[in-house]
This record gives C-alpha cells, structure tokens and sequence, in this order.
C-alpha cells in the first residue's frame, strides 16, 4: 500500500492505496467523483479527462501516485458556488451534448485548450483539439460550437448568441 496525498476541487485528500491505482479510480472509487468517466481504459476517448497541475490529462491512463502532491480539478470542481462555469454553461446552451457521457472530458479538454491558446479559437482549431476526444452521439458541430462560445465566455464575452 502507498499513501497518496493531494488536493481535489480545492480540498486536501490523503488515502491509503495500492500503488496500481489509476487515477480515475482513485477519483471514482475512493472519492465518490463519478463525473469523470471511464470509456475506453486506452487513452484514445477523452472521457477521463481531469486537471492536474491546470494540465489536462487523461486519467485513465495516469496512476494516482503521480498526482501525489498536485492540485486536481474534475467537472464536478468547475462550477463555482453553485454557478455553472462557462463552459459548461456553452454546452447546455448550445446543445453539445447527447448522451452525455463524453460530455465531461469534452469540457475538461475545452477549458484546457482556452487556457493554452486564448478565447479566439477558430473551427479547425476547436476540431483539432478535440481529436482525443470521442463522442458517439454527435457529429460534433453543437460541441463546436459550445466551445466556442464558452472560449467567448471565459473571456468576458457573451455566452449566448444571436440565431444564425
């Protein structure tokens, strides 16, 4: 057994664990975060994807012992004082979601990719970032189009837009 020690959506967490354990089973079984998915235990989805460090990872494929000491942000650690952040708010608005399973990791990666290159985005950008990420309901133009407007929005802009 290890002990693992880290901070999760702003509170410190310290457990006793194998030293196999991943990452998103350390965040589902051990903490009780659901939110973060697991699709395809290969890396290849993008429904795992979480924080670490403010880096997006995929944490089906990352060991919990890894993250000892890091700060993690899953979906269920964006929203702030029961307001929805941003981009979370784009995908309601904007319908990118079906099912809803790839939904978490879908945001996950959108926040990481505003913060890594900016709020003005443009399509081929958005579908470029996206490609470790894999929905199965849609063909991804509302989750296009939700990122964009939740880049708009994390920059201060208007979530909603008029009809086009």
């Amino acid at each position: 057994m290890a002990i693992v020690s880290m901070t999760v959506n702003g509170k410190p967490v310290t457990a006793d664990i194998d030293p196999r354990t991943l990452l998103v089973q350390f965040l589902r079984e051990h903490l009780r975060l659901t939110g973060t998915h697991v699709g395809c235990d290969t890396s290849q989805c993008g429904a795992c994807v979480v924080h670490v460090d403010g880096k997006a990872v995929k944490a089906c494929t990352a060991l919990a012992l890894q993250a000892d000491g890091a700060s993690v942000v899953t979906i269920e650690g964006l929203a702030q004082g029961g307001e929805l952040h941003p981009m979370q708010a784009a995908f309601r608005e904007h319908h990118g979601l079906q099912c809803g399973y790839c939904t978490p990791g879908m945001i996950m990666t959108a926040v990481d990719m505003v913060n890594r290159l900016g709020s003005d985005l443009d399509e081929a950008t958005i579908r470029t970032e996206l490609e470790g990420n894999i929905c199965r309901c849609t063909g991804y133009h509302n989750i296009v189009r939700a990122v964009e407007a939740g880049a708009r929005a994390m920059a201060g802009g208007a979530l909603r837009e008029a009809a086009e």
